[in-house]
C-alpha cells in the first residue's frame, strides 16, 4: 500500500517503559490541539500527537467522509492501516514501546481510534474516545478484545452523534471482549471539564 508519512509531535517521558498517549484531533485540528489535555493523565507518559493526512476544504481529518456523519468506509480502512504503519515506524524512530499505546481521540480522531479497536483488537493497550461515532455502519464481528479498557464519552445534547448509536458501539466492544465504559456528559459536541476529569479518573484506575 502507498502510505503517506504523518506529521507529528513527540514528547518522551523520563521513563522509557512508560505508556504512550496517542493524541488524535478532530476535524480542522492539528497535532498541537490536544497536547494540553495530556496533563490530565499524569506526567509519566510519552505524548505522540498526530495530524491527519486528509484535507477537507483545508481542514485536516484522519479519513474522508461523504457527508455529515457519512464516512467513506473504504478510506477509513485504508487510513487505519496507514496510521498503524506510521505508529510501528515511529516506535522504532522515537524508541517507545508499540505494545503500550493508549489512544485519546476527539470526534474524527476518536472515530479512527474506534476503527483500530474494531479491525485490530489487541493493538492498543487502551483508548479514550471523546464524542465518537460507530466507525462502520455494519460493524464487523469484534473478537479478542483481551479485556483492553476503553472509555467513551458522549454529549447528552450532541446534535452530531446519536447517544443510542454510541451505546450500541459500546455494547459491541464489550461483546467483543473489551472492557468498555460509556459516560454521558452534560454537554453538546464540544468537550467540557466533566469529560476530562472522568476520563482522567478512569485512566488512573486502569494504568497507574
Amino acid at each position: 500500500m502507498d502510505f503517506q508519512a504523518l506529521k507529528y509531535i513527540y514528547k518522551p517521558a523520563e521513563d522509557k517503559a512508560a505508556y504512550t498517549l496517542l493524541l488524535l484531533h478532530g476535524t480542522g485540528g492539528n497535532e498541537e490541539d490536544l497536547i494540553p489535555l495530556a496533563a490530565y493523565f499524569g506526567n509519566n507518559i510519552n505524548i505522540l500527537s498526530v495530524r491527519g493526512n486528509v484535507s477537507e476544504h483545508g481542514m485536516p481529518r484522519f479519513f474522508k467522509r461523504l457527508g455529515m456523519g457519512i464516512f467513506d468506509e473504504a478510506d477509513l480502512k485504508f487510513r487505519t492501516e496507514e496510521l498503524l504503519h506510521f505508529l510501528n515506524e515511529a516506535a522504532v524512530k522515537e524508541g517507545f514501546d508499540p505494545h503500550k499505546i493508549i489512544a485519546l481521540g476527539y470526534s474524527n480522531g476518536a472515530n479512527i481510534a474506534g476503527s483500530v479497536l474494531v479491525n485490530h483488537p489487541g493493538y492498543l493497550s487502551g483508548a479514550v474516545l471523546l464524542r465518537p461515532m460507530q466507525p462502520y455502519k455494519v460493524l464487523p464481528e469484534i473478537k479478542n478484545g483481551n479485556a483492553v479498557p476503553v472509555f467513551l464519552s458522549s454529549g447528552k445534547s450532541d446534535p452530531t452523534v446519536s447517544v443510542s448509536e454510541t451505546t450500541f458501539f459500546n455494547e459491541a466492544l464489550n461483546a467483543g471482549g473489551y472492557q468498555s465504559t460509556l459516560h454521558l456528559a452534560n454537554a453538546s459536541h464540544g468537550l467540557v471539564e466533566e469529560d476530562l476529569k472522568i476520563a482522567a479518573d478512569w485512566f488512573a484506575k486502569n494504568f497507574s
